[in-house]
């Protein structure tokens, strides 16, 4: 009971302040949901988890420490990420100032759709190609593990906690984003936010390849 109160707790309240400000991953879901409706953004929602779930699999097990510990590997692994991120906003940026879209109606069907599948996988390789979260459960974790109880299963468990919740999360913006589908779907609002995520995206992109270890 006191860990529930005590270092759990703590847990769960830094952990949500983390999911809650906004990064790749809600900038991922809000572009998905824009492109691919309320299923391309739930799949991203649960792309994101899943790829936060190998992380915290990996870092329990002690894998990460191999991926800190090499500076090569590492560095690959963030420019690669770095690209990804702006590769995606690039594609954003494309679609909201050279699709011609000022000629196409509300009633008319989207020119794009991103499938489910894709979505999914692209929320997966977004957080796969960012070592940062790596390195954050690997130094997070064993702070806030039972007493006697860091090993693989505890560890696990809270890196799992943290996935579910970025899930939860992620879900209530692809919803919410779904739910004003009628308003998105004029031309000249999705247009601008589509350059808002891809602006973003690019940024975040180019802070992810800057940052130091």
């Amino acid at each position: 009971m006191e860990y529930l109160t005590g270092p759990l707790a703590a847990f769960v309240g830094i952990s949500a302040l983390v999911i809650c400000t906004p990064g790749p991953d809600t900038a991922m879901t809000i572009r998905n949901s824009l492109l691919g409706g309320r299923s391309a953004g739930l799949a991203t929602a649960a792309g994101v988890s899943t790829g936060l779930a190998i992380w915290a699999l990996a870092a329990s097990a002690g894998l990460v420490a191999l991926l800190i510990a090499s500076e090569p590997l590492f560095l690959a692994v963030k420019y690669a990420g770095a690209a990804y991120l702006v590769w995606l906003g690039l594609q954003s940026l494309r679609a909201a100032f050279g699709s011609g879209a000022p000629h196409q109606t509300i009633e008319q069907p989207a020119a794009r759709s991103l499938p489910p599948r894709r979505a999914y996988v692209q929320g997966v390789v977004s957080d796969l190609s960012n070592p940062k979260i790596a390195a954050f459960f690997s130094s997070m974790l064993p702070q806030f593990a039972p007493a006697g109880a860091a090993d693989f299963v505890g560890l696990a468990a809270l890196g799992l906690l943290f996935s579910l919740m970025t899930l939860l999360w992620l879900t209530g913006y692809a919803l919410a984003t779904a739910r004003m589908g009628d308003t998105l779907r004029r031309p000249r609002i999705r247009r601008t936010l589509e350059g808002i995520t891809g602006a973003t995206l690019i940024g975040l992109g180019l802070k992810l390849a800057s940052e130091e270890r």
